[in-house]
């Protein structure tokens, strides 16, 4: 309700405010007789205040009694303004959220307060400012980015970096916070507190206790709170998915057909898991019956499943795959679960791992209680309503009877916003086609699994990994601020078969290609578990700033061909196209990914591998 502040010095004020406020109530519809008396009554009070203090002190008298008696018995107190302001006033976030749910069906009236709590009454009083309601979703974000992976968390810290002020809206189609995914795949499965990894909390290979949530959630604001916010924020929107990008009117489309207008964009989409069409076609049974692996949601359903059942067949021997495998495994000795692994490769990890190691790293899934076949692939699949299992038909003439199934066979990027942007797509790689700055059109970048992007040493790619989701991410943002950089860096990644046995690697790592191996015998030393303890940190990208890259004089390793019952505890496999080196795989060796980063972009050719071989120290106790 308009509400008019009583100035005793002033009657025309009085007089003035009841003609230009009132109108709307009761009092003025339809009573016209009753307008001109009061209007006459101020006037001729502030006309005779300068020649009698009596006459205006009786014409105040008298106004105060006779407008007091007509407000009560005519104005009314349930009107409310026609034009509600886009932003409250005096009045705090809370409070604003408090107002604007309070309003029931009834027409639009607070419903009562709960004992305690603080009142949010609309009686018209001058000290109160006008309550008014938010918009849940803002129409508005001048950073916004689709997606809620690591890229897009990496690109918002480097937005508020850049700009402490930054506004920046994230959508996610999914519940949670951002969050990283490896240990989905590893450590999780290796806690024993069940309530721990209801709130996926775990310990890492060193003990020391961590989330899987890059912030917590105080770190966040509202949307509905963000555009109001002085010094900026991030805000986190839930459960909606972007189904349209208009470049040229820099706004998208929500799945409720809500529009959201920009000034800059990422698109950090990630990928979905792929299927496989014999699982597709197998009907709804099997579908109940089968996850994809890929975010949080997924690992709790699948914790919850492998307590539940007696077998889970894996699809896949690639880096998920052969990680769910060893975990299932390990759990499997202590309940009982049967897991089964099969693939089309001769070994775990084929596709990226030289035969000999494939193989013993085959060897080593098995020793983890998993039964692995290799050289296959899935024919059919269908439901048994008597057993109420599925049954996998192999190519190699095996049927595979089993309670769940895990289907582990690579990602595809999320590009379904390009036909609506108008974005290129790569032929060969998927994903969005950027420039060297992650650009893909005027003030839209790409960042993530979703981008294809060109590397000056390697051509053009697409990383599905951890650390390339954090430096391309944190590139796109700061470019997002106006720096301009273009993105070089050589990412890497890195695969756990639980805390004993890890790997990190770089660069083409195709197992099609010629390679040289140099193998040593590790130590206690030469596990993840030791990197974990000696750097406290268990996402291993981040533990290049201890690496030390100095090379030192020791016993020159001697290269001969590979011995598969040979213990390969810990070396380096070198990729080579042209007598180049075009990537490595260190196997067992930690903190020394600076060094190998450095060879692949020297692009020097060499006849004996030795020389880089010394530099990793393999032989130093």
């Amino acid at each position: 309700m308009y509400r008019c502040r009583l100035l005793l010095h002033n009657s025309e004020s009085i007089s003035r405010c009841l003609y230009t406020k009132a109108p709307q109530s009761k009092l003025f519809q339809g009573r016209q007789k009753l307008l001109q008396p009061v209007r006459k009554m101020g006037i001729s009070t502030v006309e005779g205040a300068g020649n009698s203090n009596m006459l205006l002190i009786t014409g105040l008298a008298s106004f105060a009694v006779f407008g007091g008696i007509v407000w009560h018995k005519y104005v009314d107190l349930s009107y409310q303004p026609r034009h509600t302001p886009k932003f409250a006033v005096s009045q705090s976030s809370s409070e604003v959220s408090s107002d604007s749910s309070a309003a029931t069906e009834g027409g639009g009236t607070p419903a009562a307060s709960s004992p305690g709590e603080k009142s949010t009454s609309s009686a018209p009083t001058a000290e109160t400012s006008q309550a008014v309601t938010l918009p849940e979703i803002p129409d508005h974000a001048p950073y916004l980015l689709i997606g809620a992976g690591t890229a897009s968390f990496a690109a918002f810290r480097a937005i508020r970096g850049s700009d402490p002020k930054a506004k920046v809206l994230v959508i996610t189609e999914e519940e949670f916070n951002p969050y990283m995914r490896p240990p989905l795949s590893k450590e999780l499965w290796f806690s024993d507190d069940k309530e721990g990894i209801e709130h996926f909390e775990f310990k890492q290979w060193n003990g020391k206790e961590r989330s899987i949530f890059f912030e917590p959630d105080s770190f966040y604001c509202d949307p509905s709170e963000l555009s109001t916010k002085e010094n900026g924020g991030v805000a986190i929107l839930k459960g909606h998915k972007v189904t349209a990008l208009d470049i040229h009117k820099k706004k998208v489309t929500l799945n409720n057909g809500k529009e959201i207008k920009f000034d800059k964009c990422l698109l950090a989409t990630g990928g979905k898991p792929r299927n496989l069409p014999a699982v597709t076609r197998a009907g709804s049974e099997v579908e109940k019956r089968t996850t994809l692996f890929r975010n949080a949601d997924d690992f709790k359903s699948l914790e919850e499943i492998s307590r539940n059942v007696k077998s889970i067949a894996i699809i896949g021997g690639g880096f998920l795959g052969s990680e769910l495998a060893c975990a299932l495994g390990k759990r499997g000795k202590d309940s009982g679960l049967k897991v089964v692994q099969f693939f089309p490769e001769s070994g775990n990890m084929g596709r990226v791992l030289p035969e000999y190691l494939s193989n013993w790293t085959t060897n080593k899934v098995t020793k983890e209680g998993v039964d692995v076949i290799p050289d296959a692939f899935l024919k059919s699949a269908a439901f048994d309503q008597a057993t109420e299992q599925v049954v996998l038909k192999l190519s190699n003439g095996q049927k595979v009877s089993t309670d769940h199934v895990v289907v582990a066979v690579g990602l595809e990027p999320n590009v379904d916003l390009s036909k609506s942007a108008g974005l290129e797509i790569d032929d060969v790689h998927g994903g969005y086609r950027v420039n060297a700055e992650l650009e893909a059109r005027s003030n839209v970048w790409a960042a993530g699994d979703a981008a294809c992007f060109y590397d000056i040493k390697l051509g053009r790619r697409r990383v599905e990994h951890h650390d390339h989701a954090v430096v391309s991410g944190r590139l796109a943002g700061e470019n997002m601020t106006g720096a301009n950089k273009a993105y070089w860096h050589q990412s890497m990644f890195w695969s756990d078969l639980g805390p004993d046995v890890g790997y990190e690697a770089i660069g083409i790592v195709d197992s099609s290609l010629p390679t040289v191996g140099v193998f040593a015998k590790a130590t206690d030393k030469d596990t993840p578990k030791a990197v974990v303890e000696e750097t406290g940190e268990g996402i291993r990208s981040e533990t290049e700033q201890v690496a030390d890259i100095k090379s030192s004089e020791v016993v020159k390793p001697k290269l001969s061909a590979p011995n598969y019952e040979e213990d390969y505890g810990k070396g380096v496999v070198f990729y080579v196209k042209n007598k180049t080196v075009v990537g490595l795989v260190l196997w067992n060796v930690f903190n020394k990914m600076p060094l190998a980063r450095k060879i692949i972009k020297e692009e020097k050719e060499y006849d004996d591998l030795n020389e880089l071989a010394k530099l990793f120290d393999l032989h130093k106790d």
